[in-house]
């Protein structure tokens, strides 16, 4: 019997208290860098399973250390938050969560992301590997990140000294469940995932009563002739072949329908997958909000706030293959696929630039297969809630298993198997 069989073997005895312990998870989330509960129960499982555990780093995250002899260190990482998300899938551990946002507002939250899922599955192959560290030696590097949502938890536990801390990995490996068939596994390698860059644009106008337009510069025109006018940078400033969105998902002016407001407010969202591109899409942003700002005779300049930014998530090519060539021979050919560019983001790119080190990140199915089938079928599949989605929800099994499995055969690829 190999040593990921073995391994792996001891997961049949856990699944109960796993399933309990992800709905619990799934009941209680926590916005990001408020995830105290959910680190403190990661904490937990790991001081039982014999790793040296640090919390707090980086304002929640959780570090947990386990050496078997000598050989490379292996990060593995999973991200805590949730999202201001009202849940609606109808499920019996459906979450009725409320918080607060950084705004001050209170808001629905829900694990819409399925962080749960992941801290749940790195918690499990901890364990397991804890178990049988007969089998292997080096290093195990247990991360548990906050704020990935926001693009700011990668971040602040490298500023907390994450690498100085506890040393650099030489490879650091992740993963993420999304809306295909539980079962599948799914890679890419180089340029996997977009950079995105969030920022709200103030423009800035003359009130007047909605009888005197005349003594009005009306921000709400001029946001208006804005969210049209960035459109035209996709259409217009950039070649077919380069794969960009620009998104308005805000726009607040005004407070009574006879009145010309003084301000308007917008916020976007622009997705990219190359620098250079990314660099020309963000100044033209800022080129066409001044413009239409001076067009219209506005007051001053409009102010641009950055929300956050998330690289271009990039798996190197040589680890890559390496990784994908244990995740196959685990699940086989058939269970495990090349998919395209995602045009969604991740912080996790920011551990191995930050280390020096390569990193992979793959990710596993977690909806039922025959939904999906059956969606694809009828031409639907737009139609299957994903990610961010209110009624997000994987199936619990098989998809907890693969998350396991899929983390061992990874880290096991990297350290020396006995």
């Amino acid at each position: 019997m190999d040593s990921l069989t073995e391994i792996i073997g001891g997961l049949d005895s856990m699944r109960s208290e796993l399933t309990a312990f992800y709905q619990d998870l799934h009941r209680n989330p926590e916005l990001s860098m408020q995830e105290t509960r959910t680190a403190s129960r990661a904490a937990e499982r790991l001081r039982a399973a014999g790793y040296e555990v640090t919390t707090n780093v980086g304002t929640t995250g959780v570090v947990g250390i386990l050496e078997s002899g000598v050989g490379p260190t292996v990060m593995l990482r999973a991200d805590m938050d949730a999202l201001p998300v009202g849940e609606q899938t109808g499920l019996a551990y459906a979450s009725f969560a409320k918080a607060v946002d950084p705004d001050g507002e209170p808001v629905p939250v829900m694990h819409a992301c399925g962080h749960d899922m992941h801290v749940t599955c790195l918690t499990a192959a901890a364990a397991l590997l804890a178990q049988n560290r007969d089998r292997w030696r080096g290093r195990l590097m247990m991360v548990f990140q906050p704020a990935e949502e926001i693009g700011s938890g990668a971040r602040a536990m490298i500023d907390d000294g994450l690498l100085e801390r506890f040393g650099k990995p030489d490879v650091v490996l992740g993963q993420h469940v999304t809306p295909g068939p539980a079962g599948a596994v799914f890679w890419r390698s180089g340029v996997s995932m977009s950079a995105a860059d969030s920022m709200e644009i103030r423009l800035f106008g003359r009130g007047a009563h909605g009888s005197r337009p005349q003594s009005s510069v009306d921000p709400i025109v001029m946001a208006a002739s804005l969210v049209l006018r960035l459109q035209t940078i996709v259409a217009r400033e950039v070649a077919p072949s380069d794969q960009v969105v620009v998104t308005v998902g805000s726009l607040h002016a005004g407070t009574k329908e006879n009145i010309i407001p003084d301000q308007a407010s917008i916020k976007l969202n622009v997705r990219s997958f190359a620098p250079e591109v990314r660099k020309r899409v963000l100044e033209s942003i800022r080129r066409i909000a001044v413009a239409e700002s001076s067009a219209s005779r506005a007051p001053r300049e409009p102010e641009f706030r950055p929300l956050n930014q998330f690289p271009i998530l990039t798996n190197d090519p040589e680890a890559t293959g390496r990784t994908v060539g244990s995740l196959i021979r685990h699940f086989g050919d058939e269970r495990v696929h090349e998919i395209p560019l995602i045009n969604a983001s991740e912080d996790f790119g920011e551990f191995g630039i930050a280390a020096g080190c390569p990193s992979v990140f793959w990710y596993f199915g977690g909806l039922d297969p025959e939904r999906v089938r059956a969606a694809e079928k009828e031409g639907r599949l737009d139609e299957i809630p994903s990610n961010h989605s209110p009624l997000f929800a994987p199936v619990i099994e098989p998809t907890l298993t693969v998350g396991v499995q899929a983390l061992i055969a990874g880290a096991l690829t990297w350290l020396t198997v006995r």
